[in-house]
């Protein structure tokens, strides 16, 4: 396969794939993963919150709710903003679960990810407001079996959210 890269600062084209050196002005070029925050949203009886995506990549598929980081946005803001956007709702944040490499494929891209999950739970009373853009619709589903989910990070931070809880 030949790699066709360009220099993010001059436009010249790049000798490899990245990381690379460009030849024409010596910027350094890096493909970093991509910070994102996530949520597992439990409900205190084992269960947590599914939005099926309704877009792609992988629509139709379960997915716990989160997003790409802004710049310079610390993770659990991001966390926060996304529950907001995705739910309608302001989560309480809980325990952090933890970090995951994954993919994401954008624009004909796979891009690496780092995926930032955390656990939450609703606010009492709280009434969900989806984005259609983002999902088609919720579910609880059981933390102790979940499904395959949209993304290989998700099904990850289940199974490790899971042992953070206590035993019932």
């Amino acid at each position: 396969m030949t790699f066709a890269g360009h220099c993010f600062r001059c436009g010249a084209a790049l000798p490899a794939a990245p990381p690379a050196v460009c030849g024409g002005c010596g910027y350094e070029q890096y493909l970093n993963a991509r910070p994102t925050a996530s949520l597992i949203v439990l409900d205190g009886s084992g269960r947590f919150l599914a939005l099926r995506r309704s877009r792609p990549p992988r629509e139709g598929l379960w997915e716990t709710p989160g997003g790409f980081c802004d710049a310079w946005e610390e993770p659990a803001d991001a966390a926060r903003r996304e529950a907001r956007e995705e739910l309608g709702v302001d989560v309480e944040l809980g325990a952090f679960v933890g970090m995951y490499v994954g993919d994401y494929e954008f624009q004909g891209e796979r891009l690496p990810v780092l995926d930032c999950f955390f656990l939450a739970t609703l606010p009492a009373g709280a009434h969900l407001r989806l984005d259609p853009d983002e999902s088609s619709e919720s579910a609880w589903l059981p933390l102790a079996d979940p499904p395959v989910m949209a993304f290989t990070t998700m099904d990850r931070a289940l199974r490790d959210a899971a042992t953070l809880l206590p035993s019932r």
